[in-house]
């Protein structure tokens, strides 16, 4: 009896392993973003959470944080261009420093406001994030209303 006992706590504890694992490629492996902004990290220059807070229908604020993921090298956003055909402009400022391994949050600074038929929450516009070192990045970010408490905080362009 003790025999069978132990054979059958053996057959347990090798099977544990094997019956608990999820394996490789599962969907608990991918990267999710909980957030509603889209995400970019084919370049040096990370794009993350990506979107535009639009306080009234017509325009915006462009929110994304930027990591510079080159340690030894400073990059620097050069511009946000939009790309639609019903012209959607992006103002700011001509250079927003990205330190090497550093980051920055668009959203704290409010400087870079978008206008445009496009730019309605529920809709979705093209950007493209130009940048000194890294390559270009091209999204389709949504358009969110301020009046969602996750971005009511972030700085609206003056109407």
């Amino acid at each position: 009896m003790n025999v069978r006992r132990s054979i059958a706590a053996a057959a347990i504890l090798l099977a544990a392993p094997v019956l608990a694992s999820c394996g490789f490629g599962e969907q608990t492996d991918q990267v999710y973003n909980a957030a509603a902004g889209v995400d970019n990290r084919s370049g040096s220059v990370y794009v993350l959470n990506a979107l535009i807070v639009s306080g009234s229908n017509g325009s915006g604020t462009v929110v994304a944080s930027l990591v510079n993921s080159d340690e030894q090298n400073n990059d620097a956003l050069t511009g946000i261009t939009g790309i639609t055909g019903d012209g959607l402009t992006v103002n700011g400022p001509s250079r927003t420093a990205l330190p090497a391994g550093g980051n920055v949050n668009l959203s704290d600074l409010g400087k870079y406001g978008a206008s445009g038929q496009d730019v309605v929450p529920g809709k979705f516009v093209k950007l493209t994030f130009t940048f000194q070192r890294a390559q270009q990045v091209t999204l389709d970010v949504p358009v969110m209303s301020s009046s969602n408490p996750d971005y009511s905080s972030v700085p609206l362009p003056k109407s």
